[in-house]
């Protein structure tokens, strides 16, 4: 059965998939909340899911005979289907895929099959190597303030699928998308792309089709606004030959900071420094997301001074507190060089202590190096895996004062931060690494680093304003 003209390839109706065989790839949460979203739809249908052991007793326990586990998949095993639901982690570029497709196997995701059922939302869909959390939340926060029911979903916490059954409606989604999912989204109402650096290259193989996958959201999707940064050489590229209606941000007629005021134009809106976010970085946060309200037909202007009240998300240069005379900083999420010195930007007036490396993906660290050779922390402190690498592209630095060292994980990077550092000073976590290997994720991560600074781990993970609002 074809699908249907109007969401594209990538994009399918429950209806289309009736009498398809049809298997589950993945049964993390996104997984979870495929198998659920199809068994309604699909009443009786046989479904297969590929999972693992355990994942596998939790389906049986759920007693449906049409419902069968098998193990890690190969080409001919995935191309024994006619549509796999992919979960956003299994890359589409691993080999069995590839030769599943090759053979005539769809793969689409729960992003398509939302997009599918919600033609006629009023969606914001964001993406960005950085930023993009911070950006879709403090979009919804505005809406919210401007008296709008918003949903806050996708990559920052609540799958989409999740939401199919929700009894009450939004007026605007806004959506966080990450490069796994772009080119899955189907006529938004607004694209918003903030800037693009060089990661998860062991997902889509090369930076050539990162930026392609990441890209797709402004290039493919057939947005009705695209909202794009102009200080991004290579984001704003994107608008050659769109046909959509583009905000640009970062840009002396648009939203844009200078000198700790933002500005709409010529117009002086808001002292930069009441809001709660620190950092340039975060001024062309605000920037992207009041353009982003002007696509939508909103007076960003009057709604601007509500970012002073909006709540910083976790992990994302997270302040914790201060023990013994010592500041801690959690920026776990901080998983590419480039973030480690927006980071070390937002500190600059401080002796900071920063602790980076964790997984190693071979990015290149020598712009860190450069950055730094020019404003030495008071330390660096290198750990994970990568924490060698690093070390060693930082030995030339001689400045005066600066301690270069490796830990052997987390405590012990902690433990030399701190006696590196004089009263006053910041212990600034922001790896520019993933966390693979070590840790779940960047939460735990994160977690860890507060617990071993002695503070609460629970009490720093809450993402404020996640769902409907």
């Amino acid at each position: 059965m074809p699908f249907p003209k109007a969401c594209g390839p990538h994009c399918v109706n429950p209806s289309a998939l009736k009498g398809q065989s049809i298997a589950i790839w993945g049964y993390g949460r996104e997984g979870r909340a495929a198998l659920q979203y199809l068994r309604t739809r699909l009443p009786g249908q046989p479904l297969t899911v590929f999972c693992n052991a355990s994942e596998a007793d939790e389906i049986a326990a759920l007693g449906d005979a049409g419902i069968v586990c098998r193990s890690a998949p190969g080409g001919d095993d995935l191309a024994a289907f006619e549509v796999v639901v992919k979960s956003p982690g299994i890359s589409k570029y691993r080999p069995e895929a590839l030769a599943a497709q090759a053979k005539g196997t769809r793969f689409i995701g729960g992003t398509a099959l939302w997009f599918a059922a919600h033609p006629e939302a009023r969606t914001v869909c964001v993406t960005a190597t950085k930023g993009k959390s911070t950006v879709s939340a403090l979009i919804a926060h505005l809406l919210r303030s401007a008296g709008k029911r918003t949903a806050l979903v996708g990559n920052i916490g609540t799958p989409l699928l999740e939401t199919m059954d929700w009894t009450e409606q939004p007026e605007f989604w806004v959506i966080e998308m990450s490069s796994y999912q772009t080119f899955e989204a189907v006529r938004p109402e607004v694209a918003v792309m903030l800037n693009f650096y060089p990661e998860h290259l062991d997902w889509h193989g090369s930076v050539q089709a990162y930026f392609a996958d990441k890209s797709a959201l402004i290039t493919r999707s057939q947005a009705r606004h695209v909202v794009l940064n102009q200080e991004a050489p290579r984001v704003a590229a994107l608008a050659d030959g769109l046909d959509a209606e583009l905000h640009w941000f970062n840009t002396n007629s648009g939203w844009h900071a200078k000198d700790y005021t933002l500005y709409r134009g010529d117009v002086a809106v808001l002292d930069l420094r009441e809001l709660p976010m620190p950092g340039q970085h975060n001024a062309g946060n605000v920037c992207a997301a009041l353009t982003a309200l002007e696509a939508l037909g909103l007076d960003a202007i009057a709604l601007a001074p509500a970012a002073k009240h909006f709540r910083p998300l976790p992990h994302r240069l997270q302040s914790l507190g201060e023990k013994n005379g010592i500041r801690y900083v959690n920026d776990s999420i901080s998983t590419t060089p480039f973030a480690s010195i927006a980071a070390l930007e937002c500190f600059s007036a401080s002796p900071v202590a920063i602790l980076v490396g964790g997984y190693d993906r071979g990015l290149d660290w020598q712009a860190f190096a450069e950055y730094v050779a020019l404003h030495p922390p008071k330390a660096i402190i290198a750990m994970g895996q990568n924490g060698a690498r690093i070390a060693e592209c930082l030995r030339g630095i001689n400045t005066p004062g600066f301690h270069l060292s490796e830990a052997a994980d987390l405590s012990d990077a902690v433990h030399q931060a701190q006696q590196a550092l004089p009263e006053g000073g910041v212990v600034l976590l922001s790896p520019g690494a993933p966390s693979f290997g070590v840790y779940a994720d960047y939460v735990a991560r994160g977690r860890h680093f507060a617990e071993i600074a002695g503070f609460d781990p629970n009490a720093i993970s809450q993402i404020p304003g996640l769902g409907l609002g």
